[in-house]
């Protein structure tokens, strides 16, 4: 069995009536839209791949959509 390499994480995450992203414990990036905060997750995590450190965005408070026909 192969091990996952250690990650960032950086996960978009309901602050204070608005959006922001946690890393490590902290919260970084706050915004009153998810998108920007995604935005900013998404940022920060081409910076870390760059730096040559693995890493993976989540966002948490969003659900899948499917199409019924």
């Amino acid at each position: 069995m192969r091990n996952a390499p250690d990650r960032e994480i950086f996960t978009v995450v309901r602050h204070q009536g608005g959006w922001a992203v946690e890393h490590c414990g902290e919260v970084l990036d706050a915004s009153s839209d998810k998108e920007v905060a995604k935005a900013a997750a998404n940022k920060r995590a081409r910076a870390a791949q760059d730096a040559g450190r693995p890493c993976l965005v989540r966002v948490t408070g969003e659900h899948g959509f499917f199409n019924v026909a």
